[in-house]
């Protein structure tokens, strides 16, 4: 996934990176980076999704002499000191800025000011699962539909099921995708624990047993963001469920039409 660096130039643009940092917990960040140009640009060629925390037109003079065009240029959103306006710049639609601008808004509670033609969206929703050894299918379809109901969504809105790799043989997981009509796809731990810090909780427990702090949420998220080629990021819309045989997360990403 691209990587993501913030850069603020005032003492109320560094608070609100700090407040980025919540929400993009991988995310560089550079104060007063100097020099300055040289930096941003460096970032920028990298392939480094950019938030700027200061004025458009610093953003387009900096950035200017190292466009490219909208199908190579990394998402660049520009954000007033005070968090009240989330604007993309730079590749809207192909470098997914646009809705990265309303994931930011939205955490930040502010309003994303998007001037391009818009295009509709359609969200994917992905469930991820974890199991005890041997879980036959109508606990776990038990769990997908008492948490699908209780929050108003239904079994034909959700496009795949996920898991660790440590599960790929368990024959009830297998049943359920069957089920619901969708894929179900595994994951190593290696590649779950790289959403370790985006999880609701962390598990030593579950660290221990399958090498990585939780299964359903990450594997949830990690098939979300592979669904649209890790253009933005997953949001865990239902955290971690459980009964006594299972446990199950949902993320959703959107698609653009």
């Amino acid at each position: 996934m691209p990587l993501i660096t913030l850069i603020s130039l005032t003492d109320p643009g560094l608070a609100l990176a700090e407040r980025l940092r919540e929400f993009l917990t991988d995310a560089e960040h550079l104060h007063r980076p100097q020099p300055f140009q040289g930096l941003v640009r460096e970032r920028f060629l990298a392939g480094h999704r950019l938030i700027l925390i200061g004025a458009v037109g610093i953003a387009v003079r900096t950035l200017a002499p190292v466009l490219r065009d909208k199908y190579q240029d990394p998402a660049v959103l520009v954000l007033d000191e005070h968090g009240r306006f989330v604007v993309p710049i730079l590749s809207g639609h192909e470098g997914g800025a646009n809705e990265w601008a309303r994931q930011v808004s939205e955490w930040l509670g502010a309003q994303a000011v998007i001037t391009g033609a818009q295009r509709y969206t359609q969200p994917l929703l992905v469930a991820g699962l974890g199991c005890n050894r041997g879980c036959p299918l109508q606990p776990l379809l038990a769990l997908i539909d008492q948490t699908l109901i209780r929050h108003g969504l239904q079994r034909s809105e959700l496009r795949a099921l996920a898991s660790i790799e440590l599960k790929q043989d368990e024959l009830g997981l297998h049943q359920l995708a069957e089920t619901l009509q969708v894929p179900i796809h595994f994951y190593s731990a290696a590649a779950l624990n790289e959403y370790g810090d985006r999880l609701s909780r962390k598990s030593e427990i579950v660290f221990r047993e399958t090498g990585c702090y939780g299964v359903a949420e990450a594997a949830a998220l990690a098939h979300a963001e592979r669904l649209i080629h890790h253009q933005y990021l997953a949001e865990l819309i239902i955290p971690k469920q459980k009964n006594a045989d299972a446990t199950l997360a949902i993320a959703r990403v959107y698609v653009n039409l």
